[in-house]
């Protein structure tokens, strides 16, 4: 099976689908996980957002804006079809693998020509169940993947470097658009393009304007519908959140010790065993520096699960194909990477049915129906009352809702906070730490529309 990627001939990369499309249909078919917390809050930010409601502006919610524009364009088609978003997410890990292995053949980052990076990398994607869907990780690391390849090409192209550099930004930008705290990756972007890439200060100032112009664009966007200073103003609440810990450390660290040992090994045989062009060496440093600011980036993230941990599958791919590039002895290669591409994901799925399981907090729980004709406004971290309901309200992410209403307020953001309250009226609200009783306290109008319909529980009169 390893040989059989390893000829240069792009047919090869049928078997890339083939295997995916395997591996699809099993989870698929089995459903052993159902509709997270995270997927389900994509999904209603989706349908408040097909209403004609903006996140950060009528949405308290830490989604990207371009992402929800995406959830919201998808809802308007398809509604909760939860199918849709599962194919979705495929076909882009399947475009990412390509896009990916094509890159490494077309700047020489590799020896030999083959088509085991794109094998490794839609293996990699089945570390965590949650990478395989779409999410705003998924969908921001597309364009950090593709800043990536034009850094790349940087390091091999002895022309005018003009296109690329701008590029650069505008595809990071875009990536913060799509996944706020992907913003870490500016200061890569300055730092590779400097030190590795030898960028001018022309070429620096002209990537920083990519980078700016899609964030300008948003911007503009929320100025038209009156939203700009709503978005500045909510917006890096998403940042101040705790962290919500739905797959320990420890359960990541069990499972990649397989595939960082592959990937430490690549290393050592591609910088230490085996000698180097200049470009390969620069190729290199680049890859490790994003593994370490990847690495960083997880520091950032409030929801802590497996779908935040796609931005590290483009560099631990590279290092585990040096490892079967280098290491010729063919019955323990050809072991190590049966292990890898079947062994390895029936592993994680199995792991995390057992753990999911013992911590179920990261599932919706479909047994908790409610009983209303209207919305539901759930003030908590458990959004499954909104599985078989809607949102009607202004808040959605609980974390960000808590910041936003215990911070102190001036007398423009007191009366926008009751505008929201009073055009989003909520049928029934859940309120079992009593954040909206409070809010009904301090104003008397909105006190008489609803009434006490038990404990934490208010409905619309």
């Amino acid at each position: 099976m390893l040989s059989f990627f390893k000829v240069n001939d792009p047919f090869r990369l049928l078997g890339v689908v083939f295997y995916l499309i395997l591996l699809s249909l099993v989870y698929l078919l089995l459903d052993p996980f159902g509709l997270t917390q995270s997927q389900l809050s994509w999904l209603v930010a989706g349908e408040r957002a097909a209403m004609g409601y903006l996140p950060f502006h009528d949405i308290i919610d830490d989604s990207g804006a371009l992402s929800v524009a995406v959830f919201g364009s998808l809802d308007y088609f398809f509604g909760r079809n939860i199918l849709v978003y599962e194919l979705l997410g495929r076909g882009i890990i399947l475009w990412q693998a390509i896009y990916w292995n094509v890159i490494l053949i077309r700047f020489r980052v590799f020896d030999e020509v083959s088509y085991l990076p794109a094998m490794v990398v839609v293996a990699l994607f089945h570390f965590s169940f949650d990478m395989l869907s779409l999410s705003p990780a998924l969908m921001g690391s597309c364009f950090l993947l593709l800043a990536l390849g034009q850094l790349i090409s940087l390091t091999v192209l002895q022309k005018e470097s003009s296109e690329s550099t701008l590029l650069i930004g505008l595809y990071t930008g875009l990536a913060v658009g799509f996944h706020s705290v992907f913003i870490v990756f500016l200061p890569y972007l300055i730092f590779a393009g400097i030190v590795i890439s030898g960028f001018s200060f022309r070429e620096l100032l002209l990537s920083l304007a990519g980078f700016i112009l899609p964030i300008l664009a948003i911007g503009t966007f929320y100025f038209w519908n009156d939203g700009l200073w709503n978005l500045i103003d909510i917006w890096p609440l998403s940042f101040l959140t705790p962290r919500t810990a739905y797959q320990s450390l420890s359960s990541w660290a069990i499972l990649s010790i397989f595939v960082v040992g592959l990937a430490i090994l690549g290393y050592f045989f591609c910088a230490v065993l085996r000698g180097s062009t200049i470009n390969q060496q620069k190729q290199r440093q680049l890859l490790i520096t994003w593994l370490f600011i990847s690495s960083l980036e997880l520091f950032l993230i409030k929801d802590q699960a497996g779908f935040q941990l796609v931005v590290l599958i483009p560099t631990l791919g590279y290092l585990i194909t040096q490892f079967f590039h280098f290491f010729k002895r063919a019955l323990p290669s050809n072991l190590l990477f049966l292990l890898l591409t079947l062994v390895f994901p029936v592993i994680c799925g199995w792991y995390w049915v057992i753990y999911l399981e013992k911590n179920p907090n990261y599932l919706i729980q479909e047994d908790k129906p409610i009983e209303t004709e209207g919305g539901v406004m759930a003030l908590q971290n458990d959004l499954s009352p909104l599985s078989n309901s809607y949102l009607d309200g202004p808040f959605l992410n609980y974390e960000m809702t808590r910041l936003f209403l215990k911070r102190e307020k001036s007398y423009r953001q007191k009366a926008r906070l009751f505008q929201l309250l009073e055009t989003q009226k909520s049928a029934k609200v859940l309120d079992p730490n009593g954040e909206f009783e409070e809010l009904l306290r301090q104003f008397p109008v909105l006190e008489e529309d609803y009434s006490k319909s038990g404990p934490g529980e208010f409905e619309l009169k």
